[in-house]
């Protein structure tokens, strides 16, 4: 059941505040590196109840004639087509995307800076295509020595060598599809030309998690280890901020293992050698703040780590994972004495599954109760608990039929005998459609599909890995699923 535990509205106010104090402590130019997911921050959300899952765009929407965004990705990511996993298209695609999205608010974007650029093909057809569709876009280059030779990188055969971004905004968020694009680089880089200008521009940075001003151990910023535990971040204490402050902050390795570096870089650009005195001196998180019910947001991160390790162990059972991810993410539910059975549909979708010999799938409702679902010769087991969910919440008794034989058999004999499909039951996604058509003649498959929509945010588990089919259905309606590392079948084609 959902229960608030974070003020989105609060967190925006305060965020905006933060931003706008940093802007003016420069020459009213700032660069702010965006780490994170622009849109669709599903693990924001379900970690801080409450939080908007586009709640960094409204942020820019905050400052609407003060913004323009620049994005940056690898060249190295383009070539070998890197894929954002949760949307399944490329890195390359997803920077086309998150453009269309961005203007369609209005918000503005600059430009494309394609980083690491050496050579490759693959970087030069995407430059080519942005600028076909009228859009500026950038090489940046590898520089030798980088990144401890200081000399060398702030210089003319260094940051010199990149082209300058033209830009009229005082802020110019610095973002990516995804981690490891070059987005501190392009700042960095930005500052070097903008200071050759006479221009003092800053450099901030802005990253939801971990969240900086509450416990290392929080179960928050222990889920955010396990979300990145295949990058192998590990949260820690900022021990740059306390020494220079004395007082106790959480950041992670990387940004803490890179801070000398970096102000190294920034006090050759700036000629200020206390611009920052620790990486969290660098971010402008607020989220901390943004909290309203502690043991809500506690309980809501426990779910999560727990959902990230049955991930972790299917990528592990596919081939697309390593086991100490898998270990890892024990290790952090060891430390939180958090077991398998603490989610609650879990032990429901492994007893119907023994009941029943076949695979099944449990769904909490938004009342707490648990409704279950078995595959069947007609469908998916993600197919038949989505229909007992939406029958449930609606007050269909279970023995009324929602769709008639009359619809699913031709599409079942299509399958087979035409599609020459190997499996005629219908997946999730021919459920539904088959469901919208009864809907147009029988008012009771009409009642339960206005229910779909309830099920986003709902928990589920399934008793085996599903296929791509139904994965990515269930995603589009929002439910958030686990799945035990068994595959439904023998077959290696899956």
């Amino acid at each position: 059941m959902f229960k608030k535990g974070f003020d989105n509205d609060l967190y925006i106010k305060k965020q905006t505040e933060n931003i706008k104090k940093r802007i003016e402590k420069f020459d009213n130019k700032l660069y702010l590196e965006f780490g994170g997911k622009l849109f669709d921050d599903y693990h924001a959300a379900r970690v801080l109840p409450g939080f908007d899952v586009n709640g960094k765009v409204r942020l820019l929407k905050e400052f609407n004639d003060l913004a323009e965004v620049v994005f940056c990705i690898n060249a190295a990511d383009i070539e070998k087509k890197k894929i954002r996993a949760d949307f399944g298209i490329t890195y390359d695609m997803d920077v086309l995307r998150l453009i269309d999205n961005l203007r369609d608010m209005g918000i503005s974007v600059n430009s494309v800076v394609i980083t690491q650029y050496n050579g490759q093909p693959s970087a030069e057809s995407f430059k080519k295509k942005l600028e076909q569709r009228g859009e500026k876009a950038y090489f940046h280059y590898p520089i030798k020595g980088y990144p401890l030779d200081v000399e060398r990188i702030v210089s003319d055969e260094g940051y010199g060598v990149n082209p300058y971004i033209e830009t009229t905004r005082p802020l110019v968020v610095v973002t990516a599809p995804g981690p490891c694009s070059g987005k501190l680089a392009t700042c960095l880089s930005q500052l070097y030309h903008e200071y050759k200008k006479g221009v003092s521009a800053g450099y901030a940075k802005f990253e939801t998690f971990p969240i900086w001003n509450i416990p290392l151990k929080h179960p928050v910023n222990i889920a955010y280890e396990a979300a990145t535990a295949d990058l192998h971040d590990v949260n820690m204490i900022d021990p740059w901020h306390l020494e220079a402050y004395g007082e106790t902050t959480v950041n992670y390795n990387r940004d803490i293992e890179v801070f000398p570096v970096v102000n190294n870089i920034l006090t050759k650009i700036t000629g200020q050698p206390d611009l920052y005195r620790s990486p969290t001196d660098m971010g402008v998180n607020m989220a901390g703040y943004g909290i309203c019910d502690d043991e809500a947001v506690r309980q809501a991160a426990k779910q999560e780590i727990i959902r990230r390790y049955y991930k972790a162990l299917c990528d592990y059972r596919q081939g697309r994972g390593e086991k100490e991810t898998v270990e890892h993410i024990e290790t952090l539910m060891n430390g939180l004495s958090l077991s398998l059975t603490d989610r609650a549909v879990v032990t429901p979708a492994l007893e119907k599954s023994e009941q029943s010999g076949c695979p099944a799938i449990a769904i909490e409702l938004p009342n707490g109760e648990i409704v279950t679902g078995r595959k069947t010769e007609i469908m998916s087991a993600a197919g038949a608990a989505v229909l007992n969910a939406v029958k449930r919440m609606a007050g269909i008794r279970d023995e009324i039929l929602l769709m008639s034989p009359l619809v699913l058999e031709p599409i079942m004999k299509m399958k087979s005998d035409v599609l020459h499909r190997r499996y005629s039951e219908l997946s999730l996604s021919e459920v539904l459609i088959a469901l919208s058509i009864c809907a147009a003649t029988s008012p009771v498959a009409q009642l339960a599909m206005s229910y779909l929509s309830h099920l986003s945010g709902c928990e589920a588990h399934s008793t085996n890995i599903l296929n791509a089919a139904d994965s990515a259905t269930i995603m589009q309606l929002g439910i958030n699923m686990t799945s035990e590392d068994e595959f439904p079948s023998k077959d290696l084609y899956y």
